[in-house]
């Protein structure tokens, strides 16, 4: 490679690299400002997801195109003879990094490979008595979704949101132990701290627990109330997660239902 044509190169993977860093910089900037807006309620959390919708489609394609030429500049940027090749891998190692994480906000919302997650918000280990909300009821505000299970989506009845839940969440059931439940109720407290759930009441003569969980990158809160009852049969754990917006959560209750029997 002449001179001429060498410079040529040198300019083109210098521009290439700055495209780079500006266009995955600016991404992931975009991303984190979604959830940022709903933080300092500059808007609503419809707004922040359809947001993150709208840049979706260049997602891929600027993280990609920020591997490809980080990859490029490996291969070739000694050869290219380039006085700045540490700085510029930098930028495009940066800007990778940054449009890695545009794409993980909403993919971390996003069910599962192979998951089908019905359009609910309310799981309960027991369906015909679901364990009551009380202490968090007045933290919920007045256009939270309704506590009345099976009632939070207008387009399903009570007993059709039930079957979609045992159909999605067949091992999302009562916890049995034998065990007193004095002891239950203590681990079950445990557990709560654990997690990082805000304690709203413990009520151990009521067997009855209730906390707030705050997601991490939209603040959602969804609140949780655990029954701990003592039978012939050994102590029964019901639990229970609901979201106070929206109507689908993308299986989120379900699975922190499942990381609290984790830890028991």
């Amino acid at each position: 490679m002449d001179n001429s044509n060498q410079d040529k190169f040198k300019l083109l993977l210098t521009a290439l690299t700055f495209i780079a860093g500006a266009a995955g910089v600016g991404l992931a900037l975009f991303a984190l400002a979604a959830p940022m807006g709903v933080w300092l309620g500059m808007w609503n959390f419809s707004q922040g997801f359809g947001m993150l919708r709208g840049a979706q489609p260049f997602v891929a394609w600027i993280t990609y195109g920020c591997i490809a030429i980080t990859a490029l500049l490996l291969a070739l940027g000694r050869q290219a003879r380039l006085e700045k090749l540490s700085r510029m891998l930098s930028i495009a190692g940066a800007a990778t990094l940054a449009a890695a994480i545009a794409w993980y906000i909403p993919q971390s919302y996003l069910p599962g490979e192979g998951q089908t997650i019905p359009p609910i918000h309310d799981i309960s280990t027991d369906l015909v008595n679901p364990p009551a909300f009380v202490d968090v009821l007045p933290l919920r505000g007045e256009n939270s979704n309704p506590t009345v299970y099976g009632t939070g989506n207008r387009n399903m009845t009570p007993e059709e949101h039930a079957q979609r839940q045992t159909e999605a969440y067949p091992d999302v059931v009562a916890q049995m132990f034998n065990e007193p439940a004095s002891a239950v109720f203590e681990r079950a407290r445990a557990a709560v701290d654990t997690l990082g759930w805000d304690l709203v009441a413990s009520v151990p003569e009521q067997g009855r627990i209730e906390a707030t969980d705050t997601t991490f990158w939209f603040r959602f809160k969804d609140d949780i109330v655990i029954r701990i009852t003592e039978t012939p049969e050994g102590t029964v754990l019901d639990a229970r997660s609901t979201s106070r917006v929206g109507v689908s959560d993308v299986g989120k209750n379900a699975a922190r239902l499942r990381a609290f029997f984790a830890l028991l």
